[in-house]
């Protein structure tokens, strides 16, 4: 059928394949709801590039998806290294790079279907070839339904991170009535009423014109089954068959079950199904498989399934998540308890632990009759796998039944195992006490067991605890336990997390012996080229620079950890280093930088809470120095995420952040509030820059009573009443807005308008207006009223993410429409906009966007 309505689109795919030719490759993103046609129009442009290679492949619509379905459909078509790397059962990494060599040595267009229905492992695919399509000279195009992507879609979190400068976008829209009565006359029916029914959806169009009568069907479903009640009795056969495989039923497949006659095949044909050139028979469109599907009556579609079943569980290279999907669909709890488990491990080998903690579901949902021991291990692997995910409470749950099960066979050593790892998703969900309750437990229970990886992995949980709890002795004696054993046992993996420990704890007690510790961990990593322990290593260090304020140390390693990630794709370690240089941004007075990276941060829904928590922390601390709204929300969040009983590090630096608020609020009483309770458990502690922050803030109330042994420089000389001592130390470290308090508290007019300078170039507008009336009570006149708007990096003063807000609302679009085009969540546009209001003074979006357009007719041209 001629495509009405596409000619532009068309036009457009030419041009950017064009691009992608003569320059850089490109991606492109094709969005439209199911049946608009996002096929046939890739089909179409496909006919008319005859002199660009074509490679297709699409996801499967399995109720767990195969790993990496269209990079399997893409290697049959290549053949060489591409399919050999597949077929090796090699990582991520190595198939990757396979893809990536075979699309680099060809002008090609590649089209990826229906990747709202992708596994893990493709969208790590996406992800690793959209940051590197440009080196090529190939168009690759990815159709998904954008309807059925909710706010939590992880195809979503991919699309916000493509490159926008090689990245296309195309929405397709439904058929105007024009063109729909235009179908109607050529397939000689009346278009009354067609429209209005179908909304112009093209295959609801094209399904109702072949459905026989005169009444227009209502539902896509009913013109589906109109069209298949015309079959003969063999079609049907073939028909019910082939609507139970998704994707395409092979020759092999359809002979032994169905014996079909070419007639009936025709017959089918005739009536939407298709024959491809391999002479498998498939649907024109997933809509219609499934709406005769599911019409089928419960126990003959089981009866297929079965049937499927048994002929793919005869033949060889059957992949696992195909003969697991077909024997839970037959309700074969033998056969999903065979295949679910080895669907599970192809899975996670391949990085998709998503759909690996599915198969594990699936097996255990039949695993009532199986042995106690098995049940336990499969209980163990899902809650690994979730936990891998941020699935935290699913995972608690699945390891909290393997602990039973351990308990109940007297099998203390996998019981202390599992004990460590409730120990460590405790402490992932915030709930410190029962994490450490658990590790006690855990140790208790290996400590009387011959020593092995199991204890060590539990001395250093309990080393982890004790550092984020600030006992610092306790972390250091678990984790040198720790390490002994892991020498024993030549374990890398536990030597380098113990070692990790040690040196963060020295370090934050002040002992530079620390240093080493990390560096070794990071040439553990190395030389065992483990990339996780590697980016984690540079986090490492980084972090614990950043605390030291030691920034052009830090800085290097953030440089090169963040590129480490971004050359590996290993965005949970990038995200937790871009909220440490967030910390480190704000600290050295880059607010409008540190702004982003925490955008950066927050942006993912997938960003665990122990990452989301020190963002939180920076952007209350931001919203609290520049006067923004709403900087308690923040805090809130942070609070909730740390739970009911948060650690030491946590709760001391969510203390610091409202000391301050109130401290700006001239709420004396409220800095004594927030900063005593937490004071008191860690002035007991070795802690020298959390003590000194601390005591300081209650020093400049006048509630310091007894000073702590550890105090960091510049605290302690400020405590010591030599505030320019403490002034220079700051200024030296590059921390110009402590330098400006302590200038603005305590220097002479000079030094005062020095600060008050400082204070204005940093936007800490809160700071600024307590000096001028500072100085307004000391007599001092000629008082800079501040810069103007019109001196700022926006004329309104909103950051980059707040003026694209507002451009959006400008041009009509709404919250939930602004979240899925910049790929956030309507909450973040909400806060976005409540702080749009406040900087501009306003109290509704209309008169934000009356206050632009009357800026803009102002301006000159």
């Amino acid at each position: 059928m001629q495509l009405l309505e596409r000619e532009h689109c068309l036009a457009e795919l030419a041009t950017w394949q064009h691009m992608a030719v003569r320059a850089n490759g490109c991606i492109v993103l094709l969005a439209g709801e199911a049946g608009i046609g996002k096929t046939a129009l890739l089909q179409e442009f496909a006919q008319r590039r005859s002199d660009v290679r074509l490679l297709w492949g699409g996801c499967d619509a399995l109720f767990t998806p195969r790993p990496l379905a269209p990079l399997h459909d893409i290697a049959r078509q290549t053949r060489g290294k591409l399919a050999t790397t597949l077929a090796s059962g090699a990582g991520p990494e190595p198939i990757f790079t396979a893809a990536l060599d075979e699309f680099e040595h060809t002008q090609a267009l590649i089209v990826i279907e229906d990747v709202h229905w992708a596994d893990e492992a493709t969208l790590d695919l996406l992800k690793y070839l959209g940051r590197r399509i440009h080196r090529t000279h190939s168009m690759l195009a990815v159709t998904y339904r954008d309807d059925e992507l909710g706010p939590q879609h992880p195809l979503r979190l991919v699309i916000g991170d493509l490159p926008r400068a090689n990245t296309h976008r195309m929405s397709l829209a439904p058929l105007s009535e024009t063109a729909v009565t235009q179908l109607a006359k050529r397939a000689g029916r009346t278009a009354a009423g067609l429209h209005g029914v179908t909304g112009g959806n093209p295959f609801f169009v094209t399904e109702v014109l072949a459905s026989s009568g005169d009444a227009v069907p209502a539902t896509v479903r009913d013109a589906v089954l109109a069209r298949a009640a015309r079959l003969s009795p063999g079609a049907r056969q073939i028909a019910e068959l082939v609507c139970v495989v998704p994707g395409r039923t092979e020759p092999w497949l359809l002979e032994p079950i169905a014996r079909p006659a070419e007639a009936a095949i025709e017959d089918c044909l005739a009536v939407g199904m298709l024959r491809h050139g391999d002479s498998s028979l498939g649907f024109r469109h997933e809509l219609a498989r499934r709406a005769l599907e599911h019409a089928l009556p419960e126990a003959r579609r089981r009866w297929l399934h079965a049937q499927v079943l048994e002929v793919l569980g005869a033949r060889s290279g059957v992949p696992a998540a195909r003969l697991a999907h077909h024997a839970d669909s037959a309700r074969n709890g033998r056969q999903v308890l065979r295949y679910a488990p080895l669907a599970a491990a192809e899975a996670a080998a391949v990085g998709s632990h998503r759909e690996a903690a599915a198969h594990y579901q699936a097996a255990l949902r039949y695993a009532d009759d199986v042995g106690a021991i098995e049940r336990a291990r499969l209980l163990e692997n899902l809650s690994y796998e979730c936990w891998l995910t941020g699935d935290n409470e699913r995972a608690f749950e699945a390891r909290r039944s393997a602990l039973e099960i351990w308990r109940a066979r007297s099998m203390p050593l996998r019981e202390g195992d599992a004990l460590q790892w409730l120990s460590r998703l405790f402490w992932f969900m915030g709930n410190s006490a029962q994490a450490d309750e658990c590790c006690d437990k855990a140790i208790a229970t290996l400590a009387s067991l011959p020593a092995g990886a199991e204890l060590a992995r539990a001395y250093c949980r309990r080393a982890d605890l004790a550092m984020e709890a600030h006992e610092t002795d306790l972390a250091i004696e678990s984790s040198l336990r720790a390490i002994e054993l892991a020498e024993q046992l030549a374990d890398t993996e536990i030597l380098c997390d113990a070692s990790k420990v040690l040196g963060t704890t020295r370090l934050i007690i002040g002992d530079t012996a620390g240093w080493a510790d990390l560096h070794r961990v990071l040439q553990l990593a190395l030389a065992a080229g483990s990339q996780e322990f590697i980016a984690r290593a540079y986090n490492d260090l980084a972090a614990m620079a950043v605390s030291r304020r030691q920034y052009e140390q830090a800085s290097g390693y953030m440089r090169t950890g963040l590129a480490y990630c971004e050359e590996h794709d290993l965005d949970w370690v990038q995200t937790y280093m871009l909220a440490y240089r967030a910390r480190m941004r704000f600290e050295r007075g880059e607010w409008s930088a540190a702004s982003e990276d925490v955008e950066a941060v927050l942006a993912s829904p997938r960003t665990a809470a122990i990452t989301r928590i020190p963002a939180l922390r920076t952007l209350a601390h931001l919203r609290v120095r520049r006067g923004d709204p709403d900087a308690g929300g923040p805090v809130r969040e942070a609070r909730a995420l740390a739970g009911p009983a948060p650690v030491l590090q946590r709760a001391g630096m969510l203390a610091l952040v409202c000391a301050e608020a109130a401290w700006l609020a001239d709420d004396r009483q409220g800095v004594i509030r927030e900063v005593q309770p937490v004071y008191e458990l860690t002035r007991k502690r070795r802690d020298p820059r959390m003590n000194g922050e601390l005591a300081a803030w209650l020093w400049r109330v006048g509630a310091l009573e007894e000073l702590p042994a550890d105090v960091a420089e510049p605290y302690a000389m400020e405590i010591a009443g030599d505030w320019r001592a403490a002034a220079g130390a700051w200024r030296a470290l590059g921390c110009p807005y402590e330098y400006a308090c302590l200038l603005a508290w305590h220097g002479v007019e000079t030094e005062q308008r020095e600060a008050l300078t400082i204070l204005e170039q940093l936007g800490a507008a809160p700071a600024a207006r307590s000096l001028r009336r500072r100085m307004r009570l000391k007599g001092v006149r000629r008082i800079p009223r501040g810069s103007r708007p019109s001196t700022r990096e926006h004329p309104l003063g909103l950051t980059r993410r707040e003026a694209e807000i507002l451009g959006l609302l400008a041009d009509g679009l709404r919250s939930s429409s602004i979240a899925r085009r910049l790929f956030v969540s309507p909450k973040t546009i909400e806060h976005h906009v409540s702080a749009i209001l406040a900087k501009l003074g306003v109290s509704s979006r209309a008169e934000a966007v009356a206050l632009t357009h009357g800026r803009t007719r102002q301006s000159p041209t």
